[in-house]
């Protein structure tokens, strides 16, 4: 602790910047991974290639990338955006499977009951499907948001920043407070993010708040 007190201004620099290489790849993911998911999730042998697709992507060993990526991208190792493209392939193999199965887990009732008064398959997901698959959905995101912030340090061993550079800095110098100081902010942020996520979940979703009330009430009453 006395490492992050005495260093304070320093840590800050490099969480905003693993911040950075964490969120925005999450952001391009979600952009990628939810009309793909939705528009592969009916058509069978399709979903089985993205899933297929996906799984292979994310057994990719991360360094492994940040070898591949500069020169098909043009970009030298040493850029961000290696790690930032890197970690939007691995958040978009996630989410792109989690979609399907977030949507699958609407009921046929709902589903059947909205196509019955009219709704256009592109209505229905956007406005029935989608909606409804939220608290699924989010249990995959937080699992990707976590993922990230853990795997953004791995950059520091190509020279990009963030809390990475605590390990990289503390092992070469011999000096464990550093790596600890590392540790401590990394497992921080991650469960920060998750903790905030499952905020956002359950604040886009004031129905499962009901229900959940609604059966705490009819238990209470029983």
């Amino acid at each position: 602790m006395r490492y992050l007190i005495d260093n304070f201004a320093e840590i800050m620099g490099f969480t905003r910047t693993h911040l950075y290489l964490a969120l925005v790849p999450l952001v391009f993911g979600l952009i990628i991974a939810i009309p793909v998911g939705a528009l592969v999730r009916r058509v069978s042998w399709l979903r089985r290639i993205t899933v297929t697709v996906a799984s292979l992507s994310y057994t990719i060993p991360s360094l492994a990338l940040f070898v591949i990526i500069p020169p098909l991208a043009g970009i030298t190792t040493i850029d961000p955006l290696n790690v930032i493209i890197a970690l939007t392939v691995y958040s978009t193999a996630l989410l792109v499977i989690a979609v399907p199965t977030a949507l699958d887990s609407v009921s046929s009732a709902v589903i059947d009951a909205a196509d019955a008064v009219g709704f256009s398959s592109l209505r229905r997901t956007l406005t029935v499907d989608m909606p409804l698959a939220i608290p699924v959905f989010v249990s995959s995101l937080r699992v990707v948001v976590v993922t990230n912030i853990a795997m953004v340090s791995v950059g520091a061993l190509i020279g990009v920043g963030g809390l990475g550079k605590l390990f990289t800095q503390g092992y070469q110098r011999d000096y464990p407070d550093e790596i600890i100081a590392g540790i401590i902010v990394t497992l921080a942020l991650a469960l920060i993010f998750d903790r905030l996520v499952y905020a956002l979940g359950r604040w886009s979703t004031p129905w499962v708040r009901a229900d959940a009330r609604a059966a705490k009430a009819k238990g209470a009453a029983a």
